[in-house]
């Protein structure tokens, strides 16, 4: 039986393409993913992103108890509402997941982590909790929905649909949140795009949705999210890493804090890694498709180096074919390489990621 969100009897009257998303009844696209990812990059879209988990945690001190469980260090949030990217780690360095933390108040930080490990990460907080702070309170919220809407014009579209909001949130910064009546608003996002992410009742998200379709914001499904994330250069848990893998090689050492002081989980194994491989763009010079698992073959010192394409496919805004991968770390930006494709070898042409960032195109 699959899970729904409360938006799920919505997509549906919307003649939405469902499909199973690691459990998950969602939206692959309403028609046309190419129209939806033009529509993020050029307007504003909506997706319903309330597959992923809210997970409240409450007591006394509970920085503290995060400092030991993530690898960014949670004492850069000083100001309430400020917002923190970060990977969750086990003692190897491998990265459980990715997920967002933001601060509320000494005894509330909010995460919202990823819809297919979401019942791993409540079992492994749950667990750490009970290990170093038994009095914090940890409360998975599904009864609450996330709606995320991103494009040059989705800010404005938003202000139009919660009257009285632009003053709370107009100033917000890049990774800060504001709680205006139901909503909690954050200007984040997974597009490359201006926009927010806005979590609110789940009994809400159905009104909400309808008045900012007819404010002129797209639906937008699976399909769209994920090529725009890719051209956002923005990883995807599971395909770009997992627990098999570590920050340092997969383009998140901004996000791992070794210089304090502070340990944390996963630390002592990072700092003994040898980073052989590390996460680089791919803009394909012939033609074809780029898929994820696809061999590349890289050329230092007359020796074949194979890496591996973690995220690839078609990028509608720079019309050819994109791809995260991950290859030997003495890989150079402008070089060659080849990319297995059932018997041919594709010339692909290495170069830093992201490849699309506000509307433009970087590479």
């Amino acid at each position: 039986m699959l899970k729904i969100t409360p938006l799920n009897q919505t997509h549906r009257e919307m003649n939405a393409k469902m499909v199973d998303f690691g459990g998950w009844d969602m939206p692959l696209h309403y028609g046309s993913q190419l129209e939806e990812h033009h529509k993020v990059r050029q307007d504003a879209g909506m997706f319903d992103v309330s597959h992923m988990l809210v997970v409240d945690i409450h007591g006394e001190n509970v920085r503290h108890f995060l400092r030991q469980l993530v690898a960014n260090n949670v004492d850069k949030l000083t100001v309430s509402g400020k917002a923190l990217y970060t990977c969750m780690l086990n003692p190897d360095g491998g990265i459980i997941d990715d997920l967002i933390i933001y601060f509320l108040s000494e005894s509330w930080f909010r995460l919202v982590v990823n819809a297919g490990t979401a019942d791993k990460d409540v079992t492994w907080i749950t667990s750490q909790r009970d290990k170093t702070a038994p009095h914090l309170e940890i409360k998975p919220r599904r009864d609450l929905g996330m709606i995320a809407v991103q494009g040059p014009k989705a800010r404005v579209k938003v202000w139009q649909v919660i009257p009285g909001a632009q003053a709370t949130t107009e100033n917000l910064k890049q990774f800060q949140a504001a709680t205006f009546e139901q909503y909690f608003i954050a200007r984040t996002g997974y597009t490359g795009e201006d926009g927010f992410e806005i979590i609110l009742p789940a009994n809400d998200a159905v009104d909400f949705w309808k008045k900012l379709y007819a404010a002129g914001v797209a639906p937008a499904g699976l399909g769209a999210r994920d090529t725009l994330r890719l051209e956002a250069g923005m990883n995807l848990y599971g395909q770009d890493m997992d627990e098999t893998t570590n920050p340092l090689e997969s383009g998140l050492a901004w996000t791992v804090d070794l210089k304090s002081e502070r340990d944390f989980i996963g630390k002592q194994a990072l700092l003994q890694t040898t980073t052989k491989r590390q996460l680089f763009g791919l803009l394909l010079l012939d033609k074809g498709v780029l898929r994820s698992h696809q061999k590349v073959v890289t050329h230092h010192d007359q020796a074949e180096d194979e890496g591996e394409i973690t995220s690839g496919g078609f990028s509608p805004t720079l019309n050819q074919s994109i791809a995260l991968a991950r290859l030997p770390a003495e890989a150079a930006i402008g070089e060659e390489v080849h990319v297995l494709v059932r018997d041919k070898k594709l010339a692909a042409k290495v170069v830093k990621y992201p490849f699309v960032r506000n509307g433009q195109i970087l590479v």
